[in-house]
């Protein structure tokens, strides 16, 4: 049987793996020891992953937690100051400690801090790809911690399931394993309900919310739970990678789970062998049509600097998935904030649009509308040129009805503002904030007379829509 298995996970397909420890898989809560057996445990089978050809991506929580035990303190100090005096302190030795364990197996490893501002600029963030590619084509094991010495509250990923979901987004990985101390994503807390019950497979997170506990998890001395983990399978399922909540008492069920996702679930043709038994995991299905690259840069490594509000007729034309993620100013109502050329924006819409019915003939209107307020354009795709003069002022009103501090709705003129509209996605913005304001609700032609110029009929490009919860 031994055999069999050892044949059986030869079978399997190179795969690139991330793999995220938290806090409290590292470190005991209240003694601040390092837990030893499982930390052992994880070296041993990234090493076997790496025997078996597959890369792996190790993202690693834990330096407050260590810095605790080294200065003999009880708990995490309140002050943004301490906390970072403290990672400070405990990634040194959290980084010794994987480097002599892995060393012990002859396995190379390197150490990359982030922050979500070192990875904003997009050249930075090319860099960081290329690297972590580099790293494993040289079979080092790239342990990822945020760069918690310098964070801060704007450039924070927020916690490190968010930070492994990015990192297995860069690296465009094929699985995603978020290893804590409970084996799945239940329907409610099993440490207190003996009737709670385990998901093993979810297709949609955001069908899926309303159906499970997000408080299974959390501890003192990390900053998630697992409402963190399911904010994390979102971003890195859209992104294209399987994604797998499990137990980090049993690292090794790794081998099991990719087994039995390929070898069952997916039906690849498998050696001859018994009836593979489902390891206890959830599994979050990866996007049949991921989100790769530039968008997801967009879409989740980027602080959005404002908002631009879109009509709902928009938000349908941009859900498409042949929209090809470009906003036109014949769908825009107004901004919320001060954003310059190429910053990062979210994209929102009325909150009644989203939640209430829409008026379907005022909805099918505002799509029409949007789909003709495109330019004329010439084969190449690029906007007609045309004389300012050629646009007479009357005809230039008639199209650019939107007040500008507000929008008109069912006759009435409302404020715009966070309180009255949800996000449902995010992109670059092609024009400031006030050349936005300045040809809202206009036809794409009119945007070089208003402006002066214009490089572009889209005001924001590489849009990523995503229903809203």
């Amino acid at each position: 049987m031994a055999e069999n298995i050892e044949e059986l996970r030869k079978g399997v397909p190179p795969r690139t793996i991330v793999i995220k420890l938290g806090s409290s898989s590292i470190v005991h809560e209240t003694t601040h020891r390092t837990l030893l057996p499982i930390i052992s445990s994880i070296v041993e089978t990234v090493t076997e992953l790496q025997r078996l050809g597959h890369k792996v991506v190790l993202v690693s929580s834990g330096a407050i937690a260590v810095g605790l035990k080294r200065m003999d303190m009880e708990k995490r100090p309140n002050t943004l100051a301490g906390k970072q005096a403290l990672a400070a302190i405990g990634q040194g030795r959290l980084i010794a400690l994987w480097d002599n364990l892995f060393g012990q197996l002859e396995t190379p490893i390197a150490q990359v801090l982030l922050t979500r501002g070192d990875i904003s600029d997009r050249t930075r963030y090319t860099n960081a790809v290329n690297t972590f590619k580099k790293l494993l084509e040289m079979g080092v094991v790239p342990i990822v911690n945020e760069n918690d010495t310098v964070s801060v509250s704007e450039i924070k990923f927020g916690d490190n399931d968010t930070l492994s979901a990015i990192t297995a987004s860069m690296i465009q990985a094929d699985y995603l394993f978020l290893l804590t101390d409970v084996d799945g994503l239940y329907t409610s807390n099993p440490r207190k309900d003996p009737d709670a019950k385990q998901i093993e497979v979810v297709d949609s997170v955001a069908d899926i919310r309303g159906q499970v506990s997000t408080t299974t998890l959390g501890s003192s001395l990390g900053t998630g739970g697992m409402e963190t983990k399911l904010i994390a399978a979102e971003i890195s399922t859209a992104a294209g990678v399987t994604t797998v909540i499990t137990s980090s008492k049993h690292p090794q069920s790794i081998f099991e789970i990719i087994e039995y996702d390929l070898y069952v679930t997916r039906k690849i043709a498998a050696p001859s062998l018994p009836q593979l038994p489902r390891p206890p995991h959830t599994i979050f299905t990866a996007s049949s049509e991921p989100v790769r690259d530039l968008k997801s840069w967009t879409a989740h490594t980027l602080n959005p600097s404002g908002s631009v509000i879109i009509t709902a007729g928009a938000y349908h034309i941009l859900s498409k998935k042949d929209s090809g993620g470009k906003l036109l100013a014949g769908g825009v109502i107004g901004v919320i904030g001060d954003f310059a050329s190429g910053q990062a924006v979210r994209i929102v819409v009325l909150k009644k649009g989203i939640h209430e019915e829409e008026n379907e003939q005022q909805l099918e209107e505002e799509k029409r509308a949007y789909l003709n307020s495109s330019g004329n354009r010439t084969p190449n795709g690029y906007t007609t040129p045309f004389d300012k003069e050629d646009v007479p002022e009357s005809e230039l009103a008639k199209h650019h009805t939107h007040d500008f501090h507000g929008f008109h709705r069912n006759g009435k003129v409302e404020e715009i503002t966070d309180e009255n509209v949800i996000e449902v996605g995010r992109g670059l913005s092609n024009y400031n904030s006030a050349q936005i304001m300045a040809v809202k609700g206009l036809n794409s032609v009119f945007l070089p007379h208003v402006l002066g110029y214009a490089d572009t009929e889209h005001v924001v490009e590489n849009v990523t829509i995503r229903i809203p919860a």
